[in-house]
């Protein structure tokens, strides 16, 4: 069916009111309540446009905009198929393959200009019967043989302009370039990238047939004839940058004879100062020499500074030159002197046709060797980056040649990044681009309506937004709208790039409301749905900018209302790209870390297939990968349903398995793997199948980490699994005591030193000599311990950590006085603040309770230092552990313990703290 202009009805009663088609044309003062049918409105009536009008809004549509403009009506479509229309066709963005070919053949017949991308492509060029083609430009033909370029230049003998690059042209080999001489006499540019070979007999052929080829252009080759080359006399401008193999002797003796060589591009080769002075002194017709990171010509100062002065009416352009000052110099208008030449020059009314085409093919040039410099990311480069290099780039983005402006703007991308593996960019280049106003030149240009330019420049923003100062400047300038919009473009190119700028944007927390408010949260989710097969890097990114916004408690509920919990869960479970699995996971244990103030924690787990999906990712081979889905997990096991589902589906041995392999892995994946094991041990089941599964061992190996963050969660997994009995004996079995001891005697974290003292208090308050009396663990003969002697080694430190946090004077005066400020001195000094985290059960109270009635003295006061955390006011869980002591009976316990004559002043003083914290806790609940 197709698609139709209508305008808007609406029935009230039996009537019909007619309503405008298009609100945004509405004033101000347009009603609001339409109570008559004779009152008149002014609507516009598109359809009634100039044909000339209408044809130039086409002019300005990508296709898919232009088909959807055409499917309108009938004159649409006609006007659709306006030949001015068709003179130039980029099928870059899409799939052309021989149906698409065919398709579009009615419209081609007055095609000049083709863009394409790829082999599939080239191979469909010949069905859409354009026999006037005078230009086409290939990109990434690595795949193109030399079949496919004779069949295109067998069809189109009008050929003006063959273009195929910037990837190398690897099958492509001298018969091809014979086929083109000779069935495109009428060419007049040639430029390939990455040909093997170019012998003379291909070049030679071109200068018997092609006797207008003035421009020639063949970079990063292996091997190109200089002889062959030398007998082109018809060249004008040349380029072999980047080729090897060339003999600069003959070449500085032949090419200095070419009559009508005005420029010539050795960029990135071997050649060397004689070779060059040769050229400048004997090549009377030459005007411009580009010699840009030739390591020979660079390293001898003196010559370049001689050359530059010497070569009278010649221009030398090497990095190490000021090339704005030298391209100036083709200028007899001394105002052309500043640091835009090739802005000035375009804005000049005087034209010169020669020196123009100069500075075309010098925008051309320097665009492809500034890319290929900054892919290499060469060492000795960052003052020339710096003070021109950045400029350059943004002037050359302003070129009225679509295929520079394009390379200027990946080349933008590509200079500021210094390490692709950790995104890292250059602060001072990222610098210089803000500077040069690069950030309004990019969001200008990703506005563009050229598909091609909006990636490109999507791109670029994206890498320079890793930089924070740049992030900000982009979302003031209206950028994360740009992106958010860019985000729902139909070209998956474009949708990818724009997902990289909001992945990289979104990591600074003050922008991720703006990211919600511009629509980016929906474009993403949708992004996903989208492309969910053969799109890994756009739903890499998308998944990755979803999971910094799903960080954010506020982003994260736009997330899961967008639908954002069925599409990463479909990735995890589907997709196989490990970098798409690994975000999928992130932002999956983003989504579930906000337990305490939203639902989404319980929607995940409740998705079909999503706890299964991350149980299965944590054996993955991709590090990153078993990482986030552990991280995942561990969130996920915060909620009772779900703790008992990870279990269910295999997630005790999958994550007893990942701590057994993960002993020389990150600290990341360490730490994630012990706080899974940690949140699933919760449940005394749970701790039992970890137990029997083998998770002791590793997680004392854990806990013997440096890293801080890894032996917390170690000890926090192994003080929930001693409180059974038959795991307190394989921790004591397994050499866990000594590990448990060195924590909470040496850790810097007092958390790790409080949940080790709990471990061991747990291990050793006499529940642990039932098991150990009947001489087995619960999976065999015990190993032979002195369960004495590892007690009075755990009671040692155990008191030895209490009394840390006892101050003696403070003490002294608590217990000389009933005043609340002595207590609350007390308090302060003792409090841990992360142990307000904690959520005990009302086994674990009641287990410390128990320990108030220890025969230990030292027990006695662990367990009253341990309820003086649980209970502190402001604590997270206080108030349930209040309720949680209060049902124990608790208070007669507590009342008890601070009056025994035999108890220490510890015990005495952290109870009636205690007795005080439950007492505050009862006025709020009556309150």
């Amino acid at each position: 069916m197709s698609r139709r202009v209508r305008r808007k009805v609406a029935k009230k009663g039996k009537e019909k009111v007619l309503l405008p088609s298009y609100p945004e044309l509405i004033s101000d003062d347009f009603p609001q309540n339409i109570s008559s049918t004779n009152t008149r409105y002014n609507v516009v009536d598109w359809t009634t446009l100039p044909d000339d009008t209408v044809i130039q809004l086409f002019s300005l549509l990508n296709y898919r905009d232009r088909a959807s403009l055409s499917s309108c009506c009938r004159t649409w479509r006609n006007l659709g198929s306006t030949p001015c229309l068709w003179e130039s066709l980029d099928l870059r963005a899409h799939r052309c393959d021989e149906t698409t070919a065919v398709a579009l053949a009615s419209r081609c017949f007055n095609l000049r200009r083709l863009r394409f991308l790829g082999a599939e492509s080239a191979d469909a060029i010949i069905y859409l019967r354009a026999k006037n083609l005078s230009e086409i430009s290939g990109d990434y033909c690595r795949k193109m043989t030399d079949a496919t370029i004779s069949v295109i230049a067998a069809r189109h003998e009008m050929l003006e302009f063959l273009q195929l690059g910037p990837d190398f042209c690897e099958r492509i080999t001298s018969d091809a370039i014979r086929a083109v001489a000779i069935c495109c006499p009428r060419l007049k540019s040639l430029r390939l990238s990455g040909v093997r070979e170019i012998d003379s007999d291909a070049i030679n052929a071109l200068a018997k047939n092609c006797i207008n080829l003035c421009d020639i252009g063949f970079m990063d080759c292996l091997k190109v004839d200089e002889t062959a080359l030398g007998n082109m006399g018809s060249l004008t401008y040349l380029s072999v940058a980047g080729t090897s193999n060339l003999k600069w002797g003959l070449v500085s003796h032949l090419w200095s004879k070419l009559p009508n060589l005005i420029a010539l591009d050795v960029s990135r080769t071997d050649i060397g100062p004689t070779a060059v002075s040769r050229m400048l002194l004997s090549c009377h017709s030459l005007r411009v020499l580009c010699a840009l990171n030739c390591t020979n010509v660079e390293e001898d100062a003196n010559f370049l500074m001689s050359s530059s002065n010497g070569s009278k009416g010649k221009l030398l352009l090497s990095l190490l030159t000021d090339i704005s000052k030298g391209v100036s110099s083709l200028f007899v208008d001394k105002s052309m002197e500043g640091r835009n030449v090739f802005l000035d020059w375009r804005g000049t009314e005087r034209k010169d046709k020669k020196l123009d085409d100069i500075m075309t093919w010098l925008e051309w040039v320097l665009s492809y060797s500034l890319l290929r410099i900054a892919e290499s990311n060469p060492p000795g480069l960052d003052n020339f980056w710096v003070s021109q290099g950045a400029t350059l780039l943004l002037s050359l983005m302003q070129s009225s040649q679509e295929d520079v402006q394009e390379r200027a703007a990946t080349g933008l991308a590509t200079f500021v990044v210094i390490d692709d593996e950790n995104t890292s960019i250059d602060g001072q280049r990222a610098e210089a681009v803000m500077k040069g106003g690069g950030v309004q030149l990019l969001l200008s240009l990703a506005s563009s309506w050229r598909e091609g330019l909006q990636a490109e420049s999507a791109k670029a923003i994206a890498n320079l937004s890793v930089n924070a100062s740049v992030a900000k400047a982009v979302a003031d300038e209206g950028g994360i709208t740009i992106l958010a919009n860019l985000a729902r473009s139909m070209n998956r190119l474009v949708a990818e790039e724009a997902a990289g700028g909001l992945w990289n944007i979104s990591v600074g927390e003050e922008h991720k409301g703006a990211i919600a408010e511009a629509g980016g949260v929906k474009a993403l989710v949708d992004l996903i749905f989208k492309w969910s097969t053969g799109g890994d890097g756009v739903l890499e990114r998308a998944a990755g900018a979803l999971a910094n916004l799903a960080a954010d408690d506020k982003c994260s509920m736009e997330v899961a209302l967008a639908g954002g919990v069925h599409a990463l869960v479909m990735l995890a479970r589907n997709c196989k790209f490990e970098g798409v699995q690994e975000q999928a996971a992130r932002a999956l244990a983003n989504l579930a870390a906000h337990g305490d103030s939203n639902s989404n924690n319980s929607a995940v787990g409740q998705e079909a297939g999503a706890l299964e999906a991350l149980v299965q990712l944590t054996h993955s081979a991709h590090e990153g990968v078993r990482q986030e889905a552990a991280g995942a997990l561990w969130n996920l096991s915060f909620d009772d349903r779900n703790r008992e589902a990870i279990a269910a589906a295999g997630g005790v041995e999958a994550l007893v398995a990942l701590a057994q392999s993960c002993s020389n892995a990150s600290p990341g994946l360490q730490e994630r793997a012990a706080g899974a094991l940690w949140g699933l041990s919760v449940s005394e089941a749970n701790s039992i199948a970890i137990g029997r599964e083998g998770g002791v061992a590793p997680l004392i190996a854990l806990a013997r980490s440096e890293a801080e963050d890894v032996h917390e969660t170690a000890a926090g997994a192994l003080w929930n699994l001693a409180f059974n009995s038959g795991n307190a004996l394989r921790i004591v079995e397994e050499g866990g005591v000594p590990a448990l001891v060195h924590l909470c005697s040496s850790s810097v974290s007092k958390m790790a030193r409080f949940m080790a003292a709990l471990a061991l208090a747990y291990m050793f308050d006499g529940r642990i000599g039932e098991v150990a009396s009947a001489g087995t663990s619960s999976e065999g003969v015990s190993k032979c311990v002195s369960l004495d002697g590892a007690r009075r080694m755990a009671l040692k430190h155990i008191e030895a950590f209490v009394l840390t946090f006892s101050d003696p004077q403070a003490f002294a005066a608590a217990a000389a006085s009933s005043a609340p400020a002595a207590l609350a001195q007390v308090t302060e000094a003792a409090r841990i603040q992360e142990a307000g985290h904690l959520r005990c059960s009302g086994a674990e109270i009641g287990r410390f309770v128990a320990m108030l009635r220890n025969p230990s003295s030292i027990l006695k006061a662990c367990a009253a230092f341990a309820l003086l955390q649980f209970t502190i006011p402001g604590g997270r869980h206080a108030l349930h552990h209040a309720n949680l002591l209060q049902n124990a009976g608790a208070p007669r316990v507590l009342r008890a313990a601070a009056a025994a004559a035999t108890a220490p002043l510890e015990a005495k003083i952290f109870a009636r703290i205690v007795l005080r914290n439950l007492e505050h806790h009862l006025v709020e609940i009556s309150i």
